[in-house]
């Protein structure tokens, strides 16, 4: 039986550009549909002027509001410079259509997925998106609350994949883990620790990995949800690797085995 998914948010739609020069990018980038520009009722100057007319020449509607109303909705501080433009990021959806899609496909079908749990860095979120769009990696999950929104910092770390990354959202990385689990999704955690290797030891043809914060690893809501864990092997007295850097490992290591299964 299919689940019920409710209408999706912007949130899961959209990603929120701001400050000058990145909405001008995304504007003058014609790969990217931009929804809509939102300006400060109180901006002015030649790069917004410029912003305006680049929006103009691609149809895009742009509204104004006050300062303080741009402010919440880039949702970064001090950083907006009076506009933000909203940008389609056609691969990016609630972990529920995913699961919803995956349930009308033959139970064999081998899925890979990677969960950020609490990876505070945006530069090391940009980067996870990057090398797992590259490796063909089915989705990501980037939970709305304990990670980073997916800004201008994460893009540039992205290098702009972060607009067509399979990115999958839920509230938490928990709440997605569980999720996952009632889907028949194997979850396991990337853990020093763990006696099972990634690199050796066999893994469910429907898996997430799940990657923990840069400091304190995984955290305890996502450890009571998951199946078990996986450990990277390590050489030379190094005890662990960056978490953009374990993502790549993991990501091509999937990418790896489902090569080897065709």
């Amino acid at each position: 039986m299919l689940t019920t998914v409710p209408p999706r948010s912007p949130k899961d739609t959209f990603i929120t550009v701001y400050g000058r020069k990145p909405v001008l990018e995304a504007l003058n980038d014609p790969t990217l549909t931009v929804d809509k520009i939102i300006t400060a009722d109180n901006a002015r100057g030649d790069s917004l002027s410029a912003i305006l007319s680049a929006a103009r020449s691609r149809g895009v509607p742009v509204q104004q509001a006050s300062p303080h109303r741009v402010k919440v909705l880039a949702g970064n501080g001090h950083h907006d410079q009076g506009v933000l433009a909203d940008v389609v990021a056609p691969r990016m959806r609630p972990l529920a259509e995913y699961l919803d899609e995956l349930a009308d496909l033959p139970s064999d079908t081998p899925c890979a997925l990677l969960v950020l749990d609490g990876v505070t860095n945006p530069g090391n979120v940009g980067m996870v998106l990057r090398t797992a769009t590259a490796a063909g990696i089915d989705g990501v999950l980037v939970p709305r609350r304990g990670v980073p929104a997916i800004d201008p910092l994460v893009i540039k770390a992205s290098a702009g994949v972060a607009f067509r990354a399979p990115v999958l959202r839920s509230a938490t990385a928990a709440d997605g883990c569980a999720q996952l689990r009632a889907a028949g999704i194997s979850v396991l955690g990337l853990a020093g620790d763990a006696t099972t290797s990634l690199l050796h030891d066999p893994l469910p043809e429907r898996v997430a990995l799940v990657l923990g914060n840069e400091t304190d690893g995984l955290s305890p809501a996502v450890r009571a949800e998951l199946d078990g864990t996986v450990a990277i092997p390590m050489c030379g007295g190094v005890e662990s690797l960056n978490v953009a850097s374990a993502a790549a490992v993991a990501s091509y290591e999937l990418l790896r085995r489902r090569d080897q299964s065709r």
